[in-house]
């Protein structure tokens, strides 16, 4: 999982509330297991018209179209629990969203991937989305806490220790518990290896175990 310290960015605005993660990601798509790729799909319904012609999503239009950082409105991400609605968003590109509320799952699944859910409420929030729509870079700093808008205001945020902790090092949840808990994780390894070695036949024997039992 790529880490997240501070990014540097134009700042796509996406101002409606309530984006759903159909929306997000179609279900259409659902069937495309890698994650690669499935930056195309992102918005697919609001990028291009029945047609197949790109529309003025604000995705589709420089610089825009490069935004690291998505401004969008409350409950971002509400709806279904797929996963793909995030994969999308890393993939197009996508390391933050600030909003002033997240779908729960969705929030969860950010952090999973790699990406930082943001939420920032009232007229903090409405600054940054002026900001976003300025087209001028905004700075997210996960270790300072802070975002930076173009005129120099910086507005600190909250985040969870832990979920901080994870994404600056980029570890999944597998990652995190190898990263913290390796030396007990090892230690049990050898203790069940010495006191049940016949379950670790690693050696060749275990095949010629099998290869014995299939012959007699």
């Amino acid at each position: 999982m790529q880490k997240f310290t501070k990014i540097t960015s134009v700042a796509a605005a996406l101002r409606e509330a309530h984006v759903d993660t159909d929306v997000i990601f179609p279900a259409r798509f659902l069937l495309l297991l890698d994650k690669a790729g499935l930056g195309k799909h992102l918005f697919h319904e609001r990028r291009q018209g029945p047609d197949g012609i790109k529309t003025d999503f604000v995705l589709n239009s420089p610089p825009f179209d490069k935004a690291e950082i998505l401004v969008a409105g409350a409950n971002f991400g509400s709806g279904s629990s797929r996963e793909q609605a995030v994969w999308a968003l890393t993939d197009f590109g996508i390391r933050c969203v600030i909003a002033p509320s997240f779908g729960e799952i969705f929030q969860s699944n950010c952090f999973k991937n790699g990406a930082l859910p943001l939420v920032i409420q009232g007229e903090t929030h409405e600054r940054i989305m002026r900001a976003a729509e300025g087209g001028n870079p905004l700075t997210v700093d996960l270790e300072a806490q802070t975002v930076e808008l173009p005129d120099g205001e910086t507005i600190g945020f909250e985040i969870d220790p832990y979920r901080r902790h994870t994404l600056m090092l980029g570890l999944d949840e597998i990652g995190s518990i190898l990263a913290d808990d390796a030396d007990d994780i090892a230690t049990f390894e050898a203790r069940h290896r010495s006191s049940q070695p016949w379950l670790f036949l690693d050696d060749g024997r275990l095949e010629r175990l099998f290869a014995d039992t299939r012959s007699s």
